[in-house]
């Protein structure tokens, strides 16, 4: 049994809803391909942004638990004073890259619902997909800046520290 407590946060379950509706459809269209020779048309364009939902909801998830990828090999041999110069460069280019995909997100959002533009597939506005991604990106920053309070305080959860 695991210590850790568990974690009841919008990203984690918005990414397990993302990924079971993806599975289902996928699965659904599947069967229905094979006994039928037809397909659903709309399997390809959701499993798309359901699996971009799901790719930003699992970074907040992981910017908020210190676990994403890089590299610790300088971490573990900085003293404590430029251990946390380090860790507020981190932040800083992460809400640069994050607040950039954030920024023009909102204005191709914006330009999708001004040109009432449609999807290729089913004909649904594209806004709808698009708004997702600053709102999500907006979502990194937030958990990214909580993770790095944590950070410089020195909180040793278990949830926040690194697994490798």
């Amino acid at each position: 049994m695991s210590s850790r407590p568990p974690k009841f946060r919008p990203e984690a379950w918005l990414a397990s809803v993302a990924l079971i509706t993806i599975c289902v459809i996928s699965l659904g269209n599947v069967i229905v391909r094979y006994t039928t020779d037809a397909s659903f048309a709309f399997t390809e364009e959701f499993s798309v942004f359901l699996l971009v939902l799901l790719t930003f909801a699992g970074a907040a998830v992981a910017a908020r638990n210190n676990q994403h990828i890089r590299i610790e090999l300088i971490e573990h041999y900085l003293p404590p004073a430029a251990l946390k110069g380090l860790f507020v460069l981190q932040w800083l280019t992460g809400v640069a890259v994050m607040g950039v995909t954030t920024w023009y997100g909102v204005i191709f959002a914006i330009q999708e619902y001004e040109w009432e533009s449609l999807s290729p597939g089913l004909g649904l506005p594209n806004w709808i997909y698009v708004a997702w991604l600053p709102l999500m990106s907006a979502a990194i920053i937030f958990r990214m800046t909580q993770n790095l309070n944590d950070r410089l305080r020195g909180k040793k959860d278990p949830e926040v520290i690194h697994e490798s």
